[in-house]
């Protein structure tokens, strides 16, 4: 049995039905728990305005910087994991890299403690969508 083709101007009326269809299912969708505010607390508010103080500038843009720093740290650790798992590295290999990160995240700390800041500090509140960088283990 052969299905004859559908003339293009069907085609697309169905296409246009079908997309319809769609679109009226996904309006009837109740919202996901996730999405509704808690009882009790507002709903999220606009993200906040930059309040550049002249005072900690300096000290605002070394958090900056180190939170990036710490975020390709931590994704070059866990690409790291990844190639160990995968037996990608030869032993000499693993103890240059292993060696590599811990003076890097020490780096880390004390570039944290010269400006007065702490490794909790660098995780950047992004709002509704969580924090930048993952939980500490």
């Amino acid at each position: 049995m052969t299905v004859a083709p559908e003339p293009e101007g069907e085609r697309g009326r169905r296409f246009d039905e079908v997309a319809e269809a769609a679109a009226r299912a996904f309006r009837l969708l109740p919202a996901a728990p996730q999405d509704l505010p808690a009882p009790g607390r507002a709903a999220p508010s606009p993200a906040r305005r930059i309040s550049a103080d002249p005072d900690t500038v300096e000290r605002d843009l070394v958090r900056l910087v180190l939170t990036l720093v710490e975020l390709l740290r931590q994704l070059m650790e866990r690409q790291a994991l990844h190639r160990v798992d995968q037996g990608d590295l030869t032993d000499e290999q693993e103890e240059r890299l292993g060696a590599t990160l811990m003076i890097l995240h020490d780096r880390m700390t004390d570039l944290c403690a010269q400006y007065g800041l702490t490794m909790e500090d660098l995780n950047l509140d992004l709002g509704p969508l969580g924090t930048l960088l993952p939980p500490a283990d």
